[in-house]
């Protein structure tokens, strides 16, 4: 009964074209399972030259035959295995994203290689042919094929091919990030091809989906700085493209350009000062474009940086001479499209003289185990947990059932007030935090409507020692323990670090001298 209740309270915030394309695509494929359907994996095309301008560098990713993705190689030492799945889903995933071919080094002749070794054994790829694998590999063939100056009628017979399959299955049944990478990718493949049919879809995505996905200061909506970058990345790649090659859609180009420029904005304000973004959510480093990496492709293609006001996307940033304070008093993230969310609300993070003191613990997986339900708990972020419970239910790797509302919100240049109802389903309670920025201290004190069993928790980057955190916190009137915790920077990457947990029952004071 409880598994069926937490699946309502998971579905029922749903879009209807979700609902309706999950289904869909399911009875469908049943169908075309009895009937022997297949998609043609080569399609007779006719390309275009396109013109780009250099675009960011990808991560190495290839040396020799050996491929490197989440910080896990392995080496083929013979025919490369296009459906390898020892390291999880997402590892093939990126294996199959060719992102490769936009890293420094490679050659004409490898990058033709390896298309022409993916294409020869396409009838037996599996998770290659689903729309976001399909997707990014469309905007990197494009943009390989066209600063090399190659025409080559194999592969373009075959890019049309998958083109049309993306076409077909569209990811309507998740929208978010996911319906926006088939948007960007249809318009890489239009131009690429000149095809009426693509451009339209393209279209159609795109301008309502930046108009859903990019909040009023800029932010991305499901709140991952990691996954900002990432939009704004394809969003400057699409001004790129459609500003170098003869568009007579002025409109679709003057939408990518008012987004980019907010989207810079909301990254400008986020990032702090050596170059770090927060690790809130869904968020590691060493997959997304840097910040300045952006902002240097932003200026070569002559988009202005919008300057914004943090506001819907419910995250704050303090900054005086000594830190950098990033809190998060927002919504965990659209409710039709949490999977990226973590149950940490009123989570922060804290940088004394540009090095990070207080951290988000980070993200090391996506697989549906332990270690990412831990991630994704309020006992791994900085904030408070009650009666041993997340603050959201998060569960199953990507979804989310109950959920945390943030019901009371004042601000001033000196002090933030935030209220969230996570616990009062269950508890009956509400969590009020304060956070007061003085200039040599941060005091946060905590408030619960009635005593209960809580724990709130402090989690330090690996470089701060013990004595550092006895020095810097000041708790009065309740105890605190130190012990381990395993920080999360990249994927499949954790270092042992310092967690403070302190007890208490219905107000807590924690004073963070500066």
């Amino acid at each position: 009964m409880k598994k069926f209740i937490r699946l309502f309270n998971t579905v029922k915030y749903l879009k209807f074209i979700q609902v309706y394309y999950r289904l869909y695509y399911f009875v469908r494929r049943r169908l075309r399972k009895l009937t022997g359907f297949s998609y043609p994996l080569s399609k007779a095309s006719r390309s275009t030259t396109l013109t780009l301008q250099p675009s960011i560098k990808s991560y190495t990713s290839l040396e020799g035959q050996t491929f490197s993705f989440l910080n896990l190689s392995h080496t083929f030492d013979h025919d490369i295995d296009w459906n390898f799945s020892e390291y999880g889903k997402l590892w093939t995933y990126n294996l199959t994203y060719f992102d490769f071919l936009q890293q420094e080094g490679m050659t004409n002749e490898k990058g033709i290689e390896l298309i022409y070794d993916f294409i020869e054994v396409s009838s037996t790829h599996k998770d290659a042919l689903e729309p976001f694998p399909i997707s990014l590999r469309g905007i990197n063939w494009v943009k390989f094929l066209t600063q090399n100056e190659i025409k080559d009628k194999k592969i373009d017979d075959s890019l049309l091919a998958q083109y049309h399959i993306l076409l077909d299955n569209l990811e309507y049944h998740l929208l978010g990030n996911h319906l926006l990478e088939n948007g960007f990718s249809l318009l890489f493949g239009a131009y690429y091809f000149q095809d009426e049919k693509l451009y339209r879809k393209a279209k159609e995505i795109l301008t309502a989906e930046l108009e859903e996905q990019v909040l009023d200061d800029g932010a991305h909506f499901e709140l991952s700085p990691m996954y900002h970058q990432i939009m704004l990345f394809r969003v400057l790649d699409c001004i790129n493209l459609v500003e170098n090659n003869d568009s007579q859609d002025k409109e679709l180009l003057k939408l990518l350009k008012e987004k980019s420029s907010i989207m810079l904005g909301w990254l400008v304000k986020v990032t702090y000062e050596n170059g770090d973004i927060p690790l809130l959510n869904d968020s590691a480093y060493g997959i997304a474009p840097t910040s300045k990496e952006l902002f240097d492709y932003a200026s070569r293609l002559n988009v202005e940086v919008k300057k914004v006001e943090l506001k819907g996307s419910g995250y704050r940033k303090i900054v005086n001479d000594r830190y950098e304070c990033v809190v998060d008093v927002g919504h965990i993230g659209p409710d039709y499209i949490p999977g990226h969310a973590h149950a940490d609300t009123f989570n922060f993070e804290l940088y004394i003289d540009k090095r990070p003191f207080i951290v988000d613990t980070g993200l090391s997986t996506y697989e549906t185990n332990a270690r990412r339900t831990e991630e994704r708990s309020t006992a791994a972020h900085n904030s408070v947990e009650v009666m041993g419970t997340s603050s959201s239910e998060v569960w199953g790797g990507f979804r989310v059932a109950d959920r945390a509302y943030v019901t009371g919100l004042e601000e001033n240049d000196e002090k933030i007030v935030a209220t969230h109802d996570g616990y009062e389903k269950k508890f009956g309670v509400l969590h009020t935090r304060e956070w007061k920025f003085e200039e040599d201290s941060i005091v946060i004190i905590d408030r619960l409507n009635k005593e209960v069993d809580a724990v709130a928790r402090l989690h330090f980057h690996p470089d701060v020692t013990k004595e550092e955190i006895l020095k810097r916190i000041l708790i009065k009137h309740s105890t605190f323990n130190i012990q381990n915790y395993f920080y999360a920077p990249e994927f499949n990457k954790t270092i042992e670090s310092l967690v403070m947990e302190i007890p208490f029952k219905e107000e807590l004071k924690v004073e963070i001298k500066i």
